[in-house]
């Protein structure tokens, strides 16, 4: 598996396969992108809610590469509307399997308006997903979120052992909550995402070690562009 982490709340996994899975893609304007950085082929994409800064570039990868497109049923109807095929509506707690991979759709506490021509449009609602791999290995890929309870029901149901959850703080949790959301998921490896992409997000992967203090979870402070083993 190797996983390389594209700056803010996108993320790209190569199977061991060889297909290609990108997670709420934003290229274009992110100021945290590896502009070296070419994403040769996708197979699939998932998206976690509407905001620009999630959705950004899922239109110009569906027209290049025609992936598979997974979402809330709400954001992926707007996608469809802009020209987007392959489309794979859902909701919380269903499994869509893309055969590579299966994606299971979690709760999660965060908005999902979509701007649209200058007005905000409704697109369902935020949320998150467990990554099933073909050899049994999972990732919890959280998207913007707060802490919240039910990620204890998380580990209980799905055990990941790797999550990737949002550090930044303003727009979604903050070191402090994320540091509860990972006694919560129990989860060996974290990966720490939304921080430091604007100012306003504060939240450091060196904050959340303090948080954590001498906790089993390790956390993987990856650089944008990075591709790692896992």
């Amino acid at each position: 598996m190797k996983i390389t982490w594209l700056g803010h709340g996108t993320a790209q996994f190569e199977a061991p396969s060889g297909e290609v899975l990108v997670m709420d893609p934003w290229i274009e304007g992110n100021p945290s992108y590896p502009k070296a950085h070419i994403i040769p082929r996708v197979d699939a994409i998932a998206v976690s809610h509407g905001h620009f800064d999630h959705i950004h570039d899922v239109l110009p990868l569906a027209k290049r590469f025609s992936p598979k497109i997974v979402g809330i049923y709400e954001t992926t109807a707007w996608l469809e509307s802009k020209g987007a095929k392959n489309i794979v509506g859902m909701n919380k707690g269903g499994t869509v399997d893309l055969g590579f991979v299966k994606l299971t759709m979690t709760h999660a506490i965060h908005s999902c308006g979509i701007l649209d021509d200058g007005k905000i449009i409704y697109g369902g609602e935020a949320a998150g997903y467990v990554l099933t791999w073909q050899d049994g290995r999972r990732i919890y890929f959280s998207g913007d979120t707060n802490v919240f309870s039910d990620m204890a029901l998380i580990r209980e149901l799905y055990r990941p052992e790797l999550a990737f959850l949002p550090i930044g703080d303003h727009y979604t949790m903050g070191p402090r909550e994320a540091a509860k959301a990972i006694e919560l998921l129990q989860v060996d490896t974290v990966i720490p995402m939304h921080f430091g992409t604007f100012p306003l997000l504060t939240g450091t992967p060196e904050t959340l070690r303090t948080m954590i203090g001498g906790g089993v979870t390790k956390v993987w402070d990856l650089k944008p562009g990075t591709t790692v083993e896992w």
